[in-house]
């Protein structure tokens, strides 16, 4: 009894083990792990643009000083009013001005009399020469004084003229209508006007329209036009984008550290006047855009297989390829080449993306591309390989921690 059990165990364990053999033989072969991080192909929009950070300024702004120097005796204009052409912003004490209007106009009193002394003198003499009781040189010399005095009467009036201007230059008047965006003086404060013109004031003509000055760099430039669409935001409202348009691309280039930039004018409604002189714009100018095209991820055109696959790659194209001169070609371009072909084709660069192909063996595609962006670039033709819309393409490398 005992045997036969013994026997029984032996033919179940014999037909576990020739089940397991079998399913071991018939088992699918395991599938390599993925090596590389892809993504699709698809259709849709896409734009291309420059991005810059700007500054948001008045489109005209107005420095308002003084010629004459005193004490702000009294300021009728701050920060963020309004004012008309005309209007009155301050005074400074007139009392040294108005002291020196009448020293002047003194001198100017005293040369007239001067003046009318010499013109009678000159009369004077000029009837005793004709009756022969003084010479010739005494009516000249009487002439001479005569000019003289006529001269110190035009530089006492000239000296009056600039005294009455002065003192009517110390009271500030605004030369545009506008509103008050800078005040640098108060009442009592001392102005000195000696040597360069203080700046009391800086009023901006009108806050409905302002700019941006952007600095962009010389790579980006050559696409810049007047009448583009800009785009920008601000951290006052970090949740609204605005619009603009390129006003003007100035030809004054800055160089900084050895990297060129030309500013960039973005003109701005302002309606509403929600945007401030000085707030930091974030600009994206709008090259162009297109509604519906075949867009591959940008990162796709930076990645570049390592040694070994690059080898593999080569392999595979040699044994994929009839027995010619052409695969050593292929094989010899592989092997050399960067990863960007300098290379081009009907006036295109010609790129390479790579998909996955058998064994995770990189496969290449030679494609020409039109407008990008950070995110997306536009597959304008496919020169080698076949690529359409859903494949996926290589952006990257999976590495370990990722398979974690």
């Amino acid at each position: 009894m005992r045997a036969r059990t013994q026997w029984i165990a032996a033919a179940v364990l014999a037909v576990v083990l020739a089940g397991a053999g079998g399913w071991w033989w018939q088992r699918p072969p395991p599938t390599p792990p993925d090596k590389y991080r892809t993504v699709a192909l698809d259709r849709g929009p896409i734009a291309q643009a420059v991005l810059a950070t700007g500054t948001l300024q008045p489109v005209t702004s107005i420095t308002v000083g003084t010629q004459v120097s005193g004490t702000v005796l009294e300021r009728r204009a701050d920060f963020n009013d309004r004012v008309t052409k005309g209007q009155v912003l301050l005074r400074l004490d007139p009392a040294n001005l108005q002291a020196r209007l009448r020293q002047v106009q003194a001198q100017l009193a005293s040369a007239e009399a001067g003046l009318a002394l010499a013109r009678g003198t000159f009369d004077r003499n000029q009837r005793l020469v004709a009756q022969g009781f003084i010479s010739e040189l005494a009516v000249a010399q009487s002439q001479r004084e005569l000019d003289a005095a006529r001269a110190a009467v035009d530089l006492a009036r000239a000296q009056t003229d600039a005294a009455q201007t002065d003192l009517n230059n110390s009271v500030i008047k605004s030369p545009i209508d506008g509103v008050v965006i800078r005040r640098n003086i108060d009442v009592g404060q001392t102005v000195a006007a000696s040597f360069s013109t203080p700046e009391l004031y800086v009023l901006a003509r009108d806050l409905r329209r302002m700019q941006i000055h952007t600095n962009v760099s010389e790579a980006d430039v050559g696409q810049i036009v007047p009448g583009q669409v800009v785009r920008f935001s601000v951290d006052a409202f970090s949740d609204t984008e605005f619009e603009g348009k390129v006003q003007q691309f100035r030809l004054n280039a800055a160089s900084n550290q050895g990297v060129v930039t030309y500013t960039i004018v973005v003109d701005v409604p302002n309606d509403d006047e929600r945007l401030k002189p000085g707030m930091t714009a974030q600009t994206r100018i709008v090259l162009q855009s297109k509604a519906d095209v075949l867009r591959l991820p940008t990162a796709a055109l930076r990645f570049q297989p390592d040694e070994d696959e690059r080898k593999a790659n080569v392999s595979a194209a040699t044994a994929a390829s009839a027995p010619s001169a052409a695969p050593a070609a292929t094989a010899n371009a592989l092997r050399n080449d960067d990863g960007v072909l300098t290379r081009t084709g009907a006036g295109q660069r010609v790129l390479r993306v790579w998909t996955v192909g058998a064994n995770q063996v990189p496969q290449a595609h030679e494609v020409t591309v039109g407008i990008a962006n950070t995110r997306y670039t536009e597959l304008t033709g496919v020169l080698s390989g076949s690529l359409k819309a859903g494949d996926l393409v290589i952006t990257r490398r999976i590495e370990a921690v990722d398979r974690r």
